[in-house]
């Protein structure tokens, strides 16, 4: 089982830039596909960026492409989120996700959740 962990929310300007961390356990992901997805209130999960397992390949939902980066770190088996020019408009719970299948922009692709950190970027 892989255990998912993310870190790095908190409450920001609008403009500002913030760093997401998702750090596994109980396993190395690198054969993982990971995802960032994110929760607005009232709305659905969606995904914002995917990684592949190689990190070769990346995805980005029109909303963020430009503004936001993923990365992993094998070596410390953590994934990244970089997003920058953060808007109001940003503002949810984001959440890692991993998967041994394909990536998919659908909450059922993925097998492994991390617990959320929030975001707040206020205007």
């Amino acid at each position: 089982q892989v255990q998912l962990v993310e870190f790095g929310g908190g409450l920001v300007q609008a403009g500002a830039s913030l760093r997401l961390s998702c750090a596994a356990s109980g396993r190395t992901i690198s054969s993982y596909n990971m995802g960032w997805f994110r929760q607005a209130p009232g709305k659905e999960r969606d995904l914002v960026a995917a990684i592949n397992w190689s990190g070769g390949r990346t995805y980005y939902a029109d909303s963020v492409k430009g503004r936001f980066t993923i990365s992993r770190d094998d070596a410390k088996n953590t994934v990244y989120l970089q997003m920058s020019s953060l808007k109001p408009d940003d503002t949810a719970v984001y959440y890692c996700a991993g998967t041994t299948r394909a990536v998919s922009p659908s909450l059922n692709g993925y097998d492994y959740w991390g617990q959320g950190t929030q975001v707040t970027v206020s205007s």
